[in-house]
């Protein structure tokens, strides 16, 4: 079983900056972990971005103090940057990391296009897919002669540097079923969040069918769901249950459209009317909270005894996760690897 990690950070430790999931602590602290995560055999350890701290020194700093963990973006939007800005800082990180980068990308929202980069959001889709190609033409060292729908750029300008490799891997978030299709004809690996155990096959199904269209092998596409896990303890695993029920009420009711969608497609219409009802009538979060059924957080987070998590994450790498990305647990380091090494044993 592969597993991979998430983490960030801050400047404030103990201060929550990264919503209802505090993944984001002292960047000291931070690197212990995935110091440890990396000798513990993690593939790879992802940092998110939003509109917070920027992901990129951060990228910097954690290739300078690992050696074979892989490193990327889980993620970047392609509003906020050119293609060739990403290229160009992803040239000298592959030279500090001796080529362990990924590109992570995705649309992210209008709310942060818009209110913060002050950029139209619009046909983030086709966005995405010139993105990818134009950062890909730059990393493989060609001269940059490109004619799409949005981008036209055609004075052949090179990026030149001795290169580790030839080329760095784009990781796409998608959930939407054009979006899947989309990342099966272009994508190196897809991260979806939120997306259900029991339902990692329909999502080869959708990779599959832009793969084909495409001409590519399904398989080259690595499936990576964001994989969170609450354990319990035989204390507070009520208290637990919420805690994990509490991303969900998030991302339905304040984070867009793509995932209250996604999760009405996937067999939680009824969960979802509740969620929004409890917050539209009466901006009530528990009562919103409320209305996520304990077999809906089952399905989607990964939660219970440290048995039945190692069980429940066999259980996603069987059905066709071929590498989750566990948020780093919270804790001191020596906490941290005590659960980092459990859950990779699994």
């Amino acid at each position: 079983m592969r597993l991979g990690v998430l983490t960030g950070m801050t400047s404030t430790p103990g201060r929550r900056v990264g919503g209802p999931q505090d993944f984001q602590e002292d960047w000291h602290s931070s690197i212990e972990k995935i110091r440890i995560a990396e000798q513990l055999g993690y593939e790879m350890v992802v940092v998110p971005e939003s509109w917070q701290l920027s992901a990129l020194p951060w990228l910097s700093v954690i290739a300078l103090n690992t050696s074979t963990i892989h490193i990327g973006t889980s993620i970047v939007n392609v509003f906020s940057r050119s293609a060739a800005a990403l290229a160009e800082e992803y040239s000298t990180l592959e030279l500090i990391s001796g080529g362990r980068m990924m590109l992570g990308i995705g649309a992210a929202s209008s709310l942060v296009a818009e209110d913060m980069h002050g950029i139209r959001f619009e046909r983030p889709l086709r966005r995405i897919r010139e993105y990818t190609e134009i950062f890909k033409m730059l990393i493989r060292g060609e001269r940059l002669h490109y004619t799409g729908e949005i981008f036209q750029l055609d004075r052949g300008f090179r990026i030149l540097y001795d290169r580790p490799r030839e080329d760095v891997p784009v990781w796409i978030g998608a959930l939407t079923p054009k979006s899947l299709r989309q990342c099966g004809e272009i994508a190196d690996g897809i991260m979806p969040v939120h997306w259900p155990t029991s339902q990692m096959a329909q999502l080869r199904g959708y990779l599959r069918e832009g793969a084909e269209s495409a001409g590519r092998d399904p398989m080259e596409v690595t499936i990576a769901p964001h994989t969170p896990i609450f354990v319990f303890d035989g204390q507070n695993d009520e208290q637990t249950l919420w805690e994990a029920k509490r991303p969900l009420e998030n991302y339905i009711n304040r984070m867009g459209n793509f995932y209250h969608e996604m999760m009405t497609r996937t067999g939680w219409a009824d969960e979802v009317r509740a969620v929004q009802a409890a917050w539209e009538n009466e901006r009530d979060r528990d009562a919103a909270i409320a209305g996520i059924s304990d077999r809906m957080v089952r399905e989607i987070q990964v939660l219970g005894t440290m048995p039945e998590v190692k069980e429940r994450l066999r259980e996603r790498a069987e059905n066709g996760a071929d590498l989750q990305i566990v948020y780093m647990p919270k804790g001191t380091p020596a906490e941290a690897g005590k659960a980092l090494e459990e859950f990779i044993s699994a």
